[in-house]
C-alpha cells in the first residue's frame, strides 16, 4: 500500500492550523473523507465551510454535522444579491436553530464590484440587511470584498458596532486598510496568494501587520498557493501559506500556527477537536 504523502512544512509542534474559509461542498471536493484526511496529516486540523447562498449554507452545515473538526458558515454572496430576500433571510435564521454549536459565523457577505452580478444598489442593501441580522443572531461576519474598498469601508462604519467580530475575508486593501478593519474589531484573513510572486501589496501587509490580527484561510477550491497554484486547492496546503507568512514575518511556522489558531479559535470559538471520522 503506497504511504499517505507528507506534506514538507508539516507541523510537528502541539500546535495546528485552521482553515477559516473553504468551500467543502463545491466541485472538486467529491471524496471529503480523503481530502479532510489528508489536510490533518498536513497539519490543518479545523476546517470552517462557508455557505454562499441558501442551499450552499445548508450543505455546509450538513458536511459539518458529519465531521466533528468541520464547521458552518451562513450567509448570501454579493454574487447572489438579486435573488435575497426576506425568506432567504429567515431560512438562514432558522438554520441556525438546527445545529447551533457547529454554524460558528455569518457569511460570507459583502460587495463585489468585479463581477457585476448584481447592480450596486442591491448589494449594498443586502449586505446592510445582512450585517443587521448578523447582529441579530448574535454571529461574527465574514466579509466578501472585490473592487468595493471605499463602500465595505463606509457601509462597515456606518453599521457598528460589531460585538460578535469579524473578518476581512481573502483581504486584498494595502497597510492602510487593514488598520481601518481592525479598528472595527475585525482580523484579516491571508489567503494563498500571499505565496504568488507578484503579490507585493499582500506580502507588505502581512509584514506590517501583527499576528494577533491574522487568521488564515484556503478558500478551497479556488486560489491554491504555491506550488500548487492553478490546481484544485484543498485545505491542507494552507501550511504553504503558513510557510510564506512565517518567512515574511521573520518568525517559526510554529509561531504562526499558534498564534493564527488562537485568533481563529477566539473569533469563532472553535471546539479543540482533533481528528477527522
Amino acid at each position: 500500500m503506497k504511504k499517505p504523502e507528507r506534506n514538507p512544512l508539516e507541523i510537528s509542534s502541539g500546535y495546528d492550523l485552521i482553515d477559516t474559509h473553504c468551500h467543502l461542498d463545491m466541485p472538486g471536493y467529491e471524496n471529503l473523507q480523503d481530502v479532510l484526511e489528508s489536510s490533518v496529516r498536513a497539519g490543518v486540523r479545523r476546517v470552517i465551510s462557508v455557505g454562499i447562498d441558501v442551499a450552499s449554507s445548508r450543505k455546509a452545515v450538513e458536511i459539518a454535522a458529519l465531521f466533528p473538526n468541520v464547521f458552518a458558515a451562513i450567509g448570501i454572496h454579493p454574487h447572489a444579491a438579486a435573488a435575497a430576500g426576506g425568506e432567504m433571510y429567515q431560512t438562514l435564521a432558522a438554520l441556525l436553530g438546527t445545529n447551533k454549536a457547529k454554524i460558528v459565523a455569518y457569511g460570507e457577505i459583502g460587495l463585489d464590484y468585479a463581477k457585476k452580478y448584481a447592480p450596486r444598489d442591491m448589494q449594498l442593501r443586502v449586505f446592510r440587511q445582512q450585517l443587521r441580522l448578523a447582529g441579530e443572531l448574535g454571529l461574527p461576519v465574514i466579509i466578501h470584498d472585490r473592487d468595493a474598498h471605499e463602500d465595505i469601508l463606509d457601509t462597515l462604519k456606518k453599521n457598528k458596532p460589531y460585538p460578535a467580530g469579524g473578518v476581512m475575508h481573502c483581504f486584498s486593501g494595502d497597510s492602510e486598510m487593514a488598520r481601518k478593519v481592525i479598528d472595527f474589531g475585525f482580523y484579516i484573513s491571508i489567503p494563498g496568494i500571499v505565496t504568488f510572486a507578484k503579490s507585493e501589496t499582500m506580502q507588505r501587509v502581512v509584514r506590517e501587520t501583527p499576528l494577533a490580527h491574522i487568521i488564515l484561510e484556503s478558500d478551497g477550491p479556488f486560489l491554491a498557493p504555491v506550488p500548487y497554484r492553478g490546481k484544485i486547492n484543498r485545505p491542507g496546503y494552507l501550511v504553504y501559506t503558513a510557510g510564506k507568512i512565517a518567512e515574511l514575518k521573520k518568525t517559526s511556522l510554529q509561531e504562526v500556527a499558534r498564534q493564527t489558531t488562537k485568533n481563529a479559535e477566539a473569533l469563532f470559538h472553535l471546539t479543540a477537536t482533533k481528528t477527522f471520522h
